[in-house]
């Protein structure tokens, strides 16, 4: 369907749907994107890409924009809560002919996908309803304004109104962590992403170049705390390593609650569904981006190749399932390993951890 005039909404104007919006430009199509937020400035965040991240940016022809921020992460430390070490991966290695991993702060990487997209997004502008219609979507916006598209992608979170309007799924499953996200500067210096293991909890922190450390923890739990930093210093207080000059320095901090996304299917008549909106899981894997550049990728490519919009989505659907499923089931893996007490943990990582961690990335060294 190269070239064909498709009438396309995507809708989320997060990464999964600026990456989206992104391969369908290349591939010859021109999609409106909308988000019912309005335009803002974003969480002060950082954000690791393993090695598939940077090979589906190169398949956007984005890998260059990309390149100046933040810097290429060569190892991964895993310490025990006193700051000793665990066993390591060295994801050169382990990613060699991938692609490099990167850690950057988020802003940037949004803004290298927003001009990628290479249209203007339509903020404020809420799906209310949607028609299932023979070869087309009927869609009603909260302004009364009504429009058919020939198809509408649902790339608006792991709480899509789009699934639930489609009737592909209700609300995401809590996946049983509190997490916090913050960046610090001025703070110690750390040349590599390196994780600290305790006891159903652990705190990450990662150079993002300019000085800048993108600091990540979490722990078992679904109760949001009404004072995130001072629960972050109650709980990681007696932490060695560098978390003590990490939580000295850092003046603020995020907490969310994190929410698993599995589905029958992802896609009804002419609605379809990508990234966190599809299969949301834990970010214990750092593949949140990584799954959302390849869905854009394989999804354009299906309806770049197949002659019907349903011969499309049935390709994307089982081209992507079980890298997905990998990722979710290997997600649920490194959680319960982290889970385990560390008098047993540690022991066994301490011998064959580095082995244990890069396996999870196996089935993701492999083409898309």
């Amino acid at each position: 369907m190269r070239g064909s005039p498709l009438r396309i909404l995507v809708v989320g104007a997060g990464i999964a749907g600026l990456a989206v919006a992104r391969a369908l430009r290349l591939a010859g199509f021109r999609p409106d994107l909308t988000d019912k937020a309005p335009p803002g400035d974003l969480t002060d965040a950082g954000l690791y890409l393993p090695g598939n991240a940077a090979r589906a940016l190169r398949r956007l022809d984005l890998d260059g924009p990309v390149r100046p921020f933040g810097q290429v992460i060569h190892r991964q430390r895993f310490l025990d809560s006193t700051g000793a070490p665990l066993c390591e991966v060295d994801l050169d290695a382990l990613w060699a002919g991938v692609g490099e991993c990167r850690a950057l702060p988020r802003a940037d990487l949004h803004r290298v996908l927003l001009s990628g997209a290479g249209g203007a997004v339509r903020h404020g502008a809420e799906v209310r309803t949607i028609s299932l219609l023979p070869a087309a979507v009927g869609v009603t916006f909260v302004d009364g304004t009504q429009t058919e598209y020939d198809l509408v992608i649902g790339a608006d979170g792991p709480r899509s109104s789009i699934r639930a309007l489609a009737a592909l799924g209700g609300p995401p499953r809590p996946a049983g962590q509190v997490v916090y996200r913050g960046v610090v500067r001025g703070g110690p210096q750390v040349r590599e992403w390196t994780a600290l293991l305790g006891q159903r909890s652990g705190f990450l922190v990662v150079p993002i170049g300019a000085g800048r450390l993108h600091c990540y923890a979490d722990e078992a739990g679904t109760a949001l705390p009404a004072d995130p930093l001072a629960r972050l210093r109650e709980l990681f207080g007696d932490y060695g390593g560098p978390v003590p000059e990490v939580l000295d320095a850092l003046d603020g901090v995020h907490a969310t609650t994190t929410d698993e996304v599995e589905l029958g299917r992802w896609y009804r008549g002419r609605v379809v569904l990508v990234g966190d909106a599809a299969h949301a899981t834990a970010p214990t894997l750092s593949q949140g981006a990584a799954m959302a550049f390849e869905d854009a990728v394989v999804l354009a490519e299906s309806l770049h190749a197949a002659g019907s919009v349903d011969a499309a989505l049935t390709a994307y659907e089982s081209r992507r399932r079980p890298r997905t499923r990998w990722v979710q089931d290997r997600t649920r893996d490194r959680n319960r390993t982290r889970d385990v007490p560390p008098a047993l943990r540690d022991p066994l990582l301490r011998g064959r951890g580095g082995r244990i961690f890069g396996e999870h990335y196996r089935l993701l060294l492999g083409p898309l």
